[in-house]
């Protein structure tokens, strides 16, 4: 058995079968282990083990186990061995609703609990899949129970409810495993308290005590209303009124009561001549409770007994004996009243009662009524102005005061542009959107009315036709998709106009902010960059500029390069966005590099990569001396017939050189040291370095021939040489040819400039010297012999000469 925690990194030791068999080793599947063949170790691979997804049907109390096929031992046997993969706490708790709702009535009993039956799954096993459980934000209200490991979770009271208090708790339920790094889940848990009939309706002290009307006021005029009012909610708090009992009978014929909504109105004509005070005792009933009380005291007044009427002659324009005056006129005389009646009156007047903009003005025994103001529509659109007829009677006594109500319309004119709520708005959308979403609703008010205050809307004549607006209910939408990189911001001039003549308009402005979304990889300037660079570099030198851009904004545009094939001696430089060497280059060794580059962002919630291929040629430089492969030494030494004709090839010289290019073009040249003694009879080619006899040989060409060989490449500014010696010796015999010693270079040591037009070389010729040696000797011996013959002969002809003259004498 092996076991091996889950979602493990590659190349992990999950365990070996060295123990348990002879090598080799081989796995069949390498999904997700790999075996060393010697060894028998088995490692992890790339692919992560995740325990939920390949034990997917496994209970949390069983192992997940995973058998795996190997060939071992020389006999190739094919065995099966389990590896168990061991739970990690990878997987945090998760509700499958995001909220849970409870409803408790208020009137539970303290300590009740109530099921909670949306819990948490944790697709880990052991203590990684065991929770336990919290609440945040209860407020002491309310706790947990959590019963059989966490099977069973109750809500339970702590305190007494009032939904009159508090109808709504929110809070956070909080699922934790037991894992060594413990993770959890919160859902939102709201308890909705609801209502129980435990109040009872009750009077405001607002409610009308007392009123007072008219003795001739019509049937069904709205007398007072009574308003009772109950904490509950709902049918709990449906309240009836009623009337006591105990109201009189003359109340309960005159008035009548709604029970629904407690108006009370004259269930008659009222014709009273008399004053007359009524008590209405009004009843406020709900279901189980006992009903609330309240009292209304109405005053009736007794009618007038007088005739007096008033007489209106209209100067501005009326409808219905209604007056209609635009508004914003300046202060304007709308009638003319005269009070017409009985003669017997002894005096009367006529005043206007409560604070109006109008006036009377007595003239002539008449009254000019006019406005005292401009009259704004928009705050009032209506007037009742109540003329008071006051009069004392022939015989001196004050008659009961009449009123009469006068009603004037303000007619609304076009005097107020639509006005938004603020002059800008700021709007944030995120790009890739829904086409059509809708983004903002930006309604104007007009305090006119009608078609004054009819207000329609449209965007500016140079905004984008993406952007549309309901020219009714102001709602902006976008029926494309935004783009941040084509433009991040959008300005729009929205006009709200009315319907007045002529029209009157505003202008308001939307700045639209386009938020970024990471929906643009990395770009490079080019796929495939291309670079030289000399071989002789030194360390950290920059290669070359590597381009990326990344047109999204913050942490979606932010950028991070490196090589991804290759532990060459290259590097790169996100941050300036430069490739440079890490170690020193050897074209002789790799003239070139391939890399591949990978550039990421830091986008959320998915990273974006694009790649990019980068070629790098590393340019020769002469640092290599040509290298003479032949012949192998100094030393080497050939035998040349002289019967050999001009032109013949006697030998060669082959050198390489490891540089390119001109570099590596090597050519040859034999050069003499100053001044030359003797005429080489052989000719080296600069080219090929082939050696031939430059003319036919001649005895004195005899003897031994040193070539001193200058390679040189063709290097700028200076070129590198080597030197050989080629070693021929003329002769007549085919013997071989040996050297005790390499010869000596006595000439100039500058050769890597100095090439000589004309090739010389020392000759060693002792047959030569010898034959002269002995010519000479020869030479000496046949002077010494006529030297002596002469000097015989003439001791000869001398003693004849004497011999003669003694004779004669």
């Amino acid at each position: 058995w092996f076991s091996i925690p889950e979602d493990q990194e590659p190349g992990i030791l999950a365990g070996s079968l060295s123990k348990l068999f002879q090598p080799p080793y081989q796995l069949l599947t390498q999904e997700y282990l790999w075996m060393e063949k010697n060894t028998g170790n088995f490692y992890t691979t790339e692919k992560k083990m995740d325990r939920e997804a390949l034990c997917p049907e496994e209970t949390k109390a069983e192992e997940c186990i995973i058998l795996h096929n190997a060939i071992v031992g020389p006999s190739g046997d094919l065995i099966e061995f389990p590896v168990i993969i061991e739970d990690i706490n990878d997987n945090a708790p998760h509700f499958a609703n995001s909220e849970i709702h409870l409803r408790v009535s208020e009137d539970v009993t303290v300590g009740t609990s109530f099921f909670l039956d949306d819990q948490a799954q944790d697709r880990d096993s052991g203590c990684n899949g065991e929770l336990h459980y919290h609440l945040k934000h209860s407020d002491g209200v309310f706790s947990l129970n959590v019963e059989e490991d966490g099977a069973v979770i109750m809500l339970v009271v702590q305190t007494a409810l009032d939904r009159e208090t508090r109808d709504l708790y929110q809070m956070a339920l909080v699922a934790t495993d037991r894992g060594s790094d413990p993770l959890s889940a919160t859902a939102t848990l709201i308890v909705t308290v609801t209502d129980v009939d435990d109040n009872c309706p009750s009077f405001s002290s607002d409610s009308p005590p007392n009123v007072t009307i008219p003795g001739d006021s019509p049937k069904n005029m709205l007398v007072a209303q009574v308003r009772a009012t109950d904490p509950d909610s709902g049918p709990n708090a449906a309240i009836i009124y009623s009337l006591s009992p105990k109201v009189s009978e003359r109340a309960k014929k005159l008035f009548r009561l709604d029970s629904l909504t407690g108006y009370i109105r004259l269930a008659q004509d009222l014709q009273s001549d008399s004053s007359e005070v009524m008590l209405l005792k009004v009843l406020a009933s709900s279901q189980h409770c006992p009903p609330a009380v309240t009292q209304v005291t109405i005053s009736v007044l007794p009618k007038a007994n007088q005739d007096l009427t008033i007489k209106i002659g209209f100067i501005v324009e009326h409808q219905n004996q209604t007056m209609v005056l635009p508004e914003n006129q300046p202060p304007t005389i709308l009638a003319v009243l005269e009070l017409e009646g009985d003669s017997n009156f002894k005096s009367s007047s006529l005043s206007i009662e409560n604070k109006v903009p109008f006036a009377l003005s007595p003239q002539n025994g008449k009254y000019l009524l006019s406005t005292s103001k401009p009259l704004d529509h928009e705050m009032r659109n209506e007037h009742n102005i109540s003329v008071v007829v006051l009069g004392t009677s022939a015989n001196g006594t004050a008659i009961a005061p009449s009123r009469h109500v006068i009603r004037v319309i303000v007619a609304d004119v076009n005097d107020n542009a639509p006005n938004f709520p603020q002059s800008h708005y700021q709007l944030e959308v995120e790009e890739n959107n829904r086409p059509g979403m809708s983004l903002l609703q930006i309604t104007a008010s007009d305090a006119d009315s009608g078609y004054n205050g009819r207000v329609t809307y449209q965007l500016g004549n140079h905004t984008s036709t993406i952007f549309n607006i309901d020219p009714v209910t102001a709602q902006l939408s976008v029926s494309a998709s935004l783009d941040r990189e084509q433009q991040a911001e959008h300005k729009l001039t929205v006009f709200a106009r009315d319907s007045g003549s002529p029209p009157m308009e505003s202008v308001a402005t939307v700045s639209i902010c386009v938020l970024d979304q990471n929906d643009n990889a990395p770009v490079f300037l080019t796929p495939h960059f291309i670079f030289y660079i000399p071989e002789d570099v030194p360390l950290f030198t920059q290669v070359g500029g590597i381009r990326v851009r990344d047109p999204d904004e913050g942490e979606n545009g932010n950028t991070v390069m490196h090589v991804t094939n290759s532990s060459g001696p290259f590097v790169v430089d996100s941050t300036q966005g430069i490739l440079r060497t890490t170690t020193s280059l050897d074209r002789e060794t790799e003239d070139r590099y391939e890399l591949l580059l990978l550039a990421s962002d830091h986008g959320h919630p998915v990273t974006l990569t694009s790649t990019a291929r980068v070629t790098i040629f590393v340019e020769d430089i002469n640092d290599n001396q040509p290298k003479v492969i032949l012949p192998s030494s100094n030393s080497t030494c050939l035998t040349v017939s002289p019967k050999m004709p001009a032109g013949t090839m006697v030998t060669k010289i082959y050198a390489i050189d490891e540089d390119s290019g001109l570099n590596s073009e090597i050519t040859y040249s034999a050069v003499a040291p100053e001044p030359s003694r003797n005429s080489n009879p052989f000719r080296v080619d600069s080219r090929s370095g082939n050696i031939t006899i430059a003319e036919q040989l001649l005895q004195k060409d005899l003897g031994m021939h040193h070539l001193f060989i200058v390679v040189r490449d063709g290097g700028k500014p200076a070129p590198l040489y080597t030197t050989i010696w080629i070693n021929l010796l003329v002769n007549e015999s085919t013997e071989p040819c040996h050297l005790e010693r390499e010869p000596t270079w006595t000439g100039t040591p500058d050769l890597g400039r100095s090439a000589s037009n004309a090739p010389f070389c020392e000759v060693e010729d002792t047959r030569s010297a010898q034959l002269i040696l002995l010519v000479g000797l020869g030479t000496m011996l046949a002077s010494m012999c006529l030297l002596v013959g002469t000097a015989i002969l003439y001791l000869k002809h001398r003693r004849r000469h004497l011999q003669k003259k003694s004779g004669y004498s």
